[in-house]
């Protein structure tokens, strides 16, 4: 791999706009989280920090706080000299003020579930380490040698938040205990890594090279084995029994995802009605498919079509990159700007077991390309293109790295916090939702069975809005659906009714849906946001309105909170 700029030449800002001193405050924050998190400078690409991790630990947290406080303050008296700068200035605050409030909550203290916590991300850094050198392989080496440290000061987290009665629930940490588990065993994935190092021309790595992979690779292992322990030993007792949050914290953490406060009954109504208008719109394909098919059925059709189906994850990973790849080429001609690096998207399985499917963004300079994962749960070998040629869509292309490979570009405008930092699930999730149904709008998914396992995704994400805000506000069933208040027992069933997956992925996203409240709804409601201000754009437009400028400016905003895009969209 060729030796990139330093860190403070990959952040600057060149090109047309000339920097403002909102900017140069947006820089010194990255620059500081960078060297607080040095895990997310390595998922950005962005060299000097190979062998690091943050600190986990109550102090590490109370480092980053005190690190967004003297950010915000610094803003206080600035004013915007441009409408960039209004809308870094208007994001930063909602940001940073949230994450205030989220820190005060000692929450943080409590990070812990099946997808999103130190747990996971401590491992998955090196899945996006670069191989491909000898120098690659002793960075590798030397954050294998201090990963203990880093599971270490998560411990004491989790210890710390446990001492205010900040635990998340037992079934999330019976899960996590289980994946720590699986890390930590012989011959697992750290014991794999180590044993299969080498460079890309199959020459071997030196013998004293691979001697510390080993021995470190043991280390990370008997880390993670202390997690298993804590978990199991000390903070299980102490986990409650119920999944369920509360409108309290529940509020707080939609915030956090959405950018936005909503009335979370309103949008539990909502979810309702969005739901039973998909299922409506799944019967007339259905019906298309065969003559008075359920929906059922039809899905059962499809899947029973040998020419719908994929055996293997080779197979798997070939057909998800010719479709990619053609999107790319196709959206390219007419509908999306995609340039130069932006138009490289790698279609990867992921080297864990845990079911879920997901994106990675380039780096810096575009030197490792966009990829999205999957993360094929064990035992599962058969997969079938219709239920998924809208992932490839929604992670790909229009979806997650046309917006954020849009973002990473645009160095000639927007800040390194606004193009790399700044990330709402809202926006972000919300857009590439957006994007499957936009691609039903351009013709790209014509084919019944296509179309029919776009509407399964999208009525997957209103039914996680309904039982997201259900069961963890333990609101009454629609009729529809059952009786009573909302469980988790419930809620499985419905969610078996309403999400035609595996077992596997069920399981996976239901306890995920559990231990991140808040998260999964904002799909759907970022979708609702994005139509919505569409929609208005092209009704003040009239004959006017074109929608490759209207995407190609609303992307080139970056990530920011819903609130905020509402308010740089249709303001002005």
């Amino acid at each position: 791999m060729t030796e990139q700029t330093t860190s403070s030449d990959s952040l600057s800002n060149a090109g047309s706009r000339t920097p403002t001193a909102i900017d140069a405050v947006a820089e010194a924050f990255t620059e500081n989280l960078l060297r607080l998190d040095p895990s997310f400078a390595t998922s950005l690409g962005i060299p000097g920090h190979e062998t690091e991790y943050a600190d986990y630990s109550p102090a590490g947290l109370v480092s980053t706080a005190e690190a967004i406080s003297e950010t915000l303050e610094r803003l206080e008296d600035l004013q915007p000299v441009d409408d960039v700068d209004a809308v870094t200035l208007d994001a930063m605050r909602e940001r940073l003020g949230l994450a205030l409030e989220i820190h005060e909550s000692g929450w943080d203290l409590a990070d812990l579930n099946n997808i999103a916590s130190p747990a996971q991300d401590i491992r998955a850094v090196f899945d996006l380490m670069p191989t491909d050198t000898v120098e690659a392989w002793e960075h590798i080496s030397g954050r294998l040698h201090n990963l203990p440290d880093a599971v270490a000061g998560y411990i004491v987290s989790l210890r710390s938040g446990a001492e205010r009665g900040l635990v998340a629930a037992r079934r999330q940490v019976s899960i996590v205990m289980e994946q720590a588990g699986k890390y930590a065993e012989e011959g697992g994935f750290f014991d794999s890594f180590a044993a299969d190092a080498s460079l890309p021309d199959g020459s071997e790595l030196p013998d004293a090279l691979k001697a510390s992979l080993r021995r470190n690779a043991d280390g990370a292992r008997a880390a993670y084995r202390s997690l298993v322990d804590f978990l199991g030993g000390e903070l299980l007792p102490q986990a409650p029994e119920k999944d369920a949050v509360g409108a309290e914290r529940y509020a707080l953490f939609s915030r956090q995802f959405l950018g936005s406060a909503v009335d979370l009954e309103e949008t539990y109504a909502w979810g309702v009605a969005e739901l039973d208008r998909i299922i409506a719109e799944q019967e007339e394909v259905a019906n298309q498919i065969k003559e008075g098919a359920s929906v059922r059925e039809a899905m059962d059709l499809l899947d029973a079509d040998p020419q719908r189906q994929l055996h293997g994850t080779r197979e798997l990973q070939a057909w998800m990159q010719e479709l990619s790849d053609r999107a790319v080429e196709e959206l390219s001609q007419s509908h999306f700007e995609i340039t130069g690096p932006m138009r490289k998207l790698e279609c990867m399985i992921a080297p864990t077991n845990e079911g879920g499917i997901y994106y990675t963004g380039p780096s810096e300079d575009f030197s490792r390309p966009g990829r999205m994962w999957w993360s094929v749960p064990e035992g599962e070998d058969t997969f079938t293109t219709w239920k998924e040629t809208t992932t490839v869509y929604h992670e790909g292309v229009p979806g997650h790295h046309l917006q954020i490979a849009t973002a990473t570009a645009a160095r000639d405008t927007l800040n390194s916090w606004r193009r790399n930092v700044c990330w709402v699930s809202g926006h972000g999730e919300g857009w590439a939702l957006y994007a499957e149904r936009l691609m039903e709008e351009l013709g790209y998914l014509n084919d019944p069975g296509d179309r029919m396992g776009m509407l399964d995704a999208q009525r997957m994400r209103a039914a996680r809005v309904v039982f997201d805000i259900g069961v963890h506000l333990e609101l009454e069933v629609p009729e529809r659906w059952g009786s009573g208040t909302w469980t988790p027992e419930k809620g499985y069933d419905f969610l078996k009714q309403n999400i035609a997956i595996s077992e596997g992925q069920l399981n996976f996203e239901f306890t995920r849906y559990l231990g991140w409240p808040g998260q999964a709804p904002a799909y759907k409601l970022g979708q609702r946001l994005w139509e919505q201000i569409r929609d208005e754009v092209r009704s003040r437009e009239g004959d006017s309105f074109d929608a490759k400028a209207f995407h190609t400016r609303a992307l080139s905003l970056g990530s920011v909170g819903l609130d905020t895009l509402r308010r740089a969209l249709l303001d002005n």
